[in-house]
């Protein structure tokens, strides 16, 4: 924290890119929510940007163009949930395919992997990347095409060198780079600027911050790979409404404040677990304990309120200790200003087989918070008493 030190500028784009008032005949200072489906044309195919709703829309326009700016991109798309995003980066890809992923991943995409694009023809092998990025060039194939990374991990958050990984994936021409940025946001991780080739995000997370948006990102300095990522996010079709693009906009004016305060909190709480004789395990890269504390020095900026913890004893106690907090709300999802804890093993990675859940560590002791922005004392008070009524006795 003492030597916490934000990217140049960003509170200012936060605000401003892609906000010119001049957009507006009305000169508007917040951009309007332009709910056309529809766009008048001056003659047949001659039109001023717009044409139909879901090819393009003005609200929407100032949204990806203030996300490029955030994650110092050139081109944003934004789709109708992360996990439509997802689905469009891997239309990038034909019949016979192959993508390696890292192994500890969200349990959506782990899902629509195994699920879903498999269908399409496309193979996935999972490596153990957190380990050692030489992991995931053992995994690299003649038809390899896609190296998926996710860091922190979700849901132990373990940290990928996302360097590393870069100058891996580049020895193999025509293979792209993706990372899912979800859990760090660009305000403390700047993926596009260590090698990536596309930046994903859950928009519903902590850029929205507000728990009342479903919406999906990619970002990218390529403009090849930006037009047709465009034109799949028309041709697909899994565009996100104008409503919800003005409150993700509205969201990121204060990103830069809430993840400040996301950071200290959540450095609070872990510190209190990791003292705490009921927990086992407490992971989260800002603790000096993490297997990978160097590398999150070295390759992001702070943390945010992510925690990860393993409860002595076992699927009981860590229900007894989800049913019983008061001020944290057990719930799925993350990144809201409001505190949420959830079972990954029963809740958001069910969907993962039960064989990998246990390589991975998601055993019934796991539990996963996103600490949110309530006073720290009233949060830590709440771990404790719910801990307490977990474990009465030690």
């Amino acid at each position: 924290m003492e030597n916490f030190k934000p990217y140049a500028k960003f509170a200012t784009n936060a605000i401003h890119a892609g906000q010119d008032p001049e957009k507006w005949k009305s000169n508007a200072v917040v951009p309007p929510i332009s709910l056309a489906s529809t766009f008048k044309q001056e003659a047949p195919g001659v039109h001023a940007g717009f044409e139909y709703g879901r090819s393009g829309n003005p609200t929407r326009h100032c949204l990806e163009e203030c996300i490029a700016s955030l994650e110092n991109g050139k081109y944003c798309c934004v789709f109708a949930s992360g996990l439509g995003a997802t689905m469009t980066v891997t239309h990038l890809l034909k019949n016979g395919d192959h993508i390696v992923s890292v192994n500890d991943v969200y349990g959506g995409t782990n899902r629509y992997f195994q699920k879903v694009a498999v269908n399409n023809g496309i193979t996935v092998s999972f490596a153990d990347a957190s380990a050692s990025p030489a992991n995931v060039e053992k995994c690299i194939k003649p038809n390899t095409k896609m190296v998926w990374v996710e860091t922190p991990t979700n849901p132990t958050l373990m940290m990928v060198d996302i360097k590393a990984v870069s100058e891996i994936v580049k020895k193999f021409p025509g293979i792209l780079l993706v990372v899912d940025n979800t859990f760090q946001t660009p305000y403390f991780q700047r993926p596009l600027d260590l090698g990536a080739d596309i930046v994903l995000h859950s928009l519903s997370k902590y850029m929205n911050g507000h728990s009342d948006v479903i919406m999906g990102a990619t970002i990218t300095t390529n403009k090849e790979l930006s037009e047709k990522l465009t034109f799949y996010q028309n041709a697909v079709g899994a565009v996100p409404s104008p409503f919800d693009c003005y409150l993700v906009n509205r969201g990121l004016k204060t990103l830069h404040l809430r993840m400040k305060e996301h950071m200290v909190n959540g450095l609070a709480v872990a510190h209190y677990l990791e003292k705490n004789p009921r927990v086992e395990k407490v992971l989260h890269p800002g603790l000096k304990s993490h297997p990978q504390y160097e590398l999150g020095q070295r390759q992001c900026r702070g943390f945010s309120g992510m925690i990860a913890f393993y409860i002595k004893g076992g699927l009981e106690e860590a229900k007894t200790f989800l049913s019983a907090l008061k001020v944290i709300t057990l719930a799925e999802s993350l990144g809201g200003f409001e505190s949420l804890a959830e079972h990954p093993g029963i809740m958001t990675h069910a969907s993962v087989p039960e064989n990998e859940r246990k390589v991975l560590n998601i055993s019934d002791s796991l539990i996963r918070l996103s600490v949110g922005l309530e006073d720290k004392d009233d949060l830590i008070e709440d771990v404790e008493q719910a801990l307490v009524k977990a474990i009465p006795k030690l």
